[in-house]
């Protein structure tokens, strides 16, 4: 009764917002249950707006895997636009879930996905929407618990005044276990309390109020009285993946057939959070890829399909997922995409999969212009290999390309800054010099050029963030020397470059400027017509605490840092060593070439770890 008559109030509103299929539910394939016959109501809420919640993969495979279970009810929730809120607030309508339609309150878990550190701020909208405290500690039994993971997990810290708990890893295994200890809590009449110390014992799971962290004078960490060690998925082709996945009714940012070939990654860069947090190398068997590929076309219809990983040349079994996929592509007019190709390897038989069915443009990333700084960063390819292959790319029909660069990393001099601008011009340069009826036409170059931020459970976690001037300063050296009607340049602002950083190197006092930004409005801070970066420093001010000291600040080797907390396999003493390196501008091999010795092959899964020789 209660979902009946919250959708005849939603009826009356969403025909006044834009994009209402963002709020209505219903769409294909998604999981309807029974609410009174379920006994576990877990729902994951993703702090952006539905359509870039829907691209997610880890929120489809987590969705999937409890919706297997009888006893338990999976659904979705979204953070809304400003019109919807504005009509959930003026009609008082609770954040509810999209599948069973009821207020989020009500649910057991909500737990939510961290993928950027911009979007805190819209997890206290949610559950200020929801009519939930946002502060844990305002959060009786009456409340659901409040879960957060994903990759900005591994450092929890800014968020520990409002999660219950996080999952530090990959959550397939573990979010089985959480949900087990929930559900037998609930059925026992168990206090939240007590359920919460049980939950601290599964490896993986970090409860801030169980874990004291002190001080030092000077504003930087002194103690930590425990460590979690994430969690690892050892056979990733025995893993459950989804293949009957939810299709929405408006465009998702990724609307299409996402295949994970693999996880991790062994070459270490040495920016590269994802490539140390989700180490080893673990890649998925061919076979059941293509098995899983022609599942999902017959239950989605979708056109295209992606094969995800975060260097999908690296997968050994390219050449033959290829030939299986082959036919069955061709046959029904889908589209092949490989996404995150490296240069180094980018071989004809990658180039022959993204050409079959239609030529698009190719992404590479040198991420920087000169060999001094991608020795430092250990990318570990040449300004030949990069030449070479644009040479080899042009001649084989493509005409577009996008050039991924980033600029205030560590030692950096505007030298550096500058051989961006060369290496460009060098690119362009080759296009014209392959004959004309070999190369493609509408020729282009996009240079999306970043700023550094210095991430977690890398080498580069000591490293200050470039200041906010000198930011500005190296993007406008790049607008001054880049011009040309072939070379279009995007970069993204400092402003939320900064605050990233910040958050990305935060503490826990970092919860009182988060809930104070919550109270001056700030949300969906991804947004350019959501973000005001006057508001935040409004909220640092309120809160007494100094931007520059989590962003701009050296830290120094011996120093506890906050996100000492988690364990992600890869020792402090190898990030120390990678640090040095860098210094010196030399290179480390990539695992498959040569151990370098991180720690990840504690791991006993079937990796490049363990499968040398």
């Amino acid at each position: 009764m209660a979902t009946e008559n919250l959708q005849k109030r939603l009826d009356e509103i969403l025909c006044e917002v834009e994009k209402p299929a963002r709020y209505a539910g219903g769409e294909f394939n998604s999981v309807v249950k029974d609410w009174d016959n379920t006994d576990l109501h877990f729902t994951f809420c993703f702090p952006d707006l539905y359509e870039i919640g829907m691209s997610h993969l880890g929120i489809k495979i987590l969705y999937d895997i409890l919706n297997r279970r009888d006893d338990i009810w999976a659904e979705r929730a979204f953070m809304v636009a400003q019109d919807m809120e504005d009509k959930l607030r003026k009609k008082e309508i609770s954040l509810y879930s999209l599948e069973s339609k009821m207020p989020l309150k009500d649910h057991d878990i909500i737990g939510f996905t961290l993928q950027y550190e911009l979007s805190y701020s819209s997890i206290l909208s949610m559950l200020s929407l929801a009519e939930i405290p946002v502060l844990a500690k305002d959060r009786d039994d009456t409340y659901p618990l409040v879960c957060a993971g994903g990759p900005c997990a591994f450092n929890p810290e800014p968020l520990a005044d409002f999660i219950d708990f996080f999952m530090i890893g990959e959550g397939e295994d573990v979010i089985v276990k959480v949900s087990d200890i929930v559900l037998k809590g609930k059925k026992n009449g168990t206090s939240k309390a007590d359920i919460l110390k049980e939950l601290s014992e599964l490896q993986g799971v970090y409860v801030p109020s169980l874990v004291d962290v002190t001080y030092n004078e000077d504003g930087t960490v002194k103690s930590i009285s425990k460590t979690v060690e994430k969690t690892v998925i050892e056979n990733l082709s025995d893993a459950i993946f989804p293949t009957k996945l939810v299709v929405p009714f408006v465009e998702a940012v990724h609307d299409r057939i996402t295949l994970e070939v693999m996880r991790g990654c062994m070459r270490g860069c040495r920016f590269c959070q994802a490539g140390y947090i989700y180490r080893p190398k673990r890649e998925k068997d061919a076979d059941k890829l293509s098995e899983i590929a022609k599942l999902s076309f017959c239950n989605t219809g979708y056109e295209e399909i992606s094969l995800s990983s975060l260097s999908t040349s690296d997968y050994l079994q390219l050449k033959d997922l290829k030939g299986k996929l082959n036919t069955f592509t061709k046959e029904n007019m889908i589209n092949l995409a490989l996404p995150s190709l490296r240069i180094d390897n980018f071989h004809e038989e990658a180039l022959e999969s993204l050409s079959e069915v239609r030529k698009s443009s190719l992404t590479f990333a040198p991420e920087a212009g000169t060999q001094r700084m991608r020795d430092i960063i250990n990318k570990n390819i040449s300004e030949e290999t990069i030449l070479n292959t644009m040479q080899f790319a042009y001649e084989n029909g493509w005409s577009t390309v996008k050039l991924y660069f980033m600029i205030g990393l560590p030692f950096e001099t505007d030298e550096d800054v500058l051989g961006i601008c060369e290496l460009v011009k060098k690119i362009e340069s080759i296009y014209y010099s392959v004959p004309k009826e070999k190369r493609g036409k509408r020729f282009g170059i996009t240079v999306s050029v970043s700023t550094f931020v210095p991430k977690p459970h890398t080498p580069f976690q000591w490293a200050p963030q470039d200041s906010f001037e000198t930011i500005l300063h190296k993007q406008n050296l790049l607008k001054e020397n880049l011009r040309s009607k072939n070379i279009r340049l995007n970069w993204h602002d400092a402003e939320t470059s900064v605050l990233e950083a910040v958050f990305a190197r935060g503490d826990r006092k970092l919860g009182k400027v988060i809930l104070e930004a919550h109270k001056l409005g700030c949300k969906l801070d991804g947004w350019n017509e959501y973000f005001s970066y006057e508001t935040w420093q409004k909220a640092f001010e309120n809160a007494g605490i100094d931007m520059k000291f989590y962003s701009e600040r050296e830290r120094s080797l011996d120093e506890v840092l906050p996100w000492d907390v988690t364990f992600c396999g890869v020792t402090k003493e190898f990030f120390k060593r990678e640090l040095l390196t860098a210094k010196e501008a030399l290179t480390t091999p990539n695992c498959q070439d040569k151990c370098a010795g991180c720690g990840a092959n504690r791991y006993q899964c079937n990796s490049v770890c363990h499968n040398r020789g």
